[in-house]
């Protein structure tokens, strides 16, 4: 079981990439199917049906497909890339 406090940090992780994912998912610079993948992770973030680390990891997964996309601006890369990095904190 997950204490409180990593709870409450959890929580404020998923809410810190939901911030970017929803800046990358309105920025009209970036690619229709990148903004589409960044409000599909949303999705998964805000998915209550599972565990914050199977959210997580459903997120980190469809961003780490996408990363691979060379029509990515190197600014969007680069807050898709630190997303990860918060969501990777996350553990069940």
């Amino acid at each position: 079981m997950v204490s409180k406090k990593k709870l409450k940090e959890y929580e404020e992780r998923i809410k810190q990439a939901l911030m970017i994912l929803g800046q990358v998912s309105e920025d009209t610079t970036t690619p229709r199917n990148i903004r589409r993948a960044a409000k599909e992770s949303m999705d998964a973030l805000q998915n209550t049906e599972y565990t914050m680390g199977v959210r997580s990891s459903n997120a980190i997964s469809i961003l780490d497909e996408i990363l691979q996309d060379p029509n990515m601006p190197p600014y969007t890369r680069v807050k898709l890339w630190n997303v990860i990095s918060i969501l990777e904190a996350i553990k069940d």
